[in-house]
């Protein structure tokens, strides 16, 4: 199966990860699947479970940001069947709490196949400290 649909996705992810560092946490609803199974896990630590606290937790983090973008560098995609993994490396800047902090970590992204379309079902990101300093303050 060809990964170009996969990385199609990872660019409508990408985009609206952006939109969020902006303050637009909505634009993450399309891109994400709504399954009980989800999960992600931010650069500012921790882990959330289920499409009810990812929500969440991609609202709190809008709440403190702005001025963002971030891209995914150094791309690598595996198609198994209707579940693909993305690994890459993060990279942009963005303003939390007021601080400037640079995106420069490495991430796994796993999609799944959901109604003919690849929905974002993991986000995992080093741990920042740069990040969680910033939110902190």
């Amino acid at each position: 199966m060809s990964d170009d649909a996969v990385r199609a996705a990872s660019h409508r992810f990408y985009a609206a990860l952006s939109r969020m560092m902006q303050g637009d946490a909505p634009a993450l609803s399309d891109v994400w699947s709504h399954g009980s199974d989800v999960s992600t896990m931010h650069p500012v630590g921790g882990r959330s479970i289920g499409w009810l606290a990812v929500k969440e937790s991609w609202e709190q983090v809008a709440k403190l940001a702005g001025g963002g973008t971030a891209t995914i560098e150094d791309q690598v995609v595996h198609v198994m069947g209707e579940v693909a993994i993305e690994l890459g490396q993060e990279r942009g800047s963005a303003t939390f709490g007021g601080h400037r902090v640079a995106i420069d970590w490495r991430v796994t992204n796993v999609y799944r196949q959901e109604g003919g379309a690849w929905k974002v079902v993991h986000h995992h990101a080093d741990v920042s400290n740069a990040m969680v300093e910033a939110v902190r303050a």
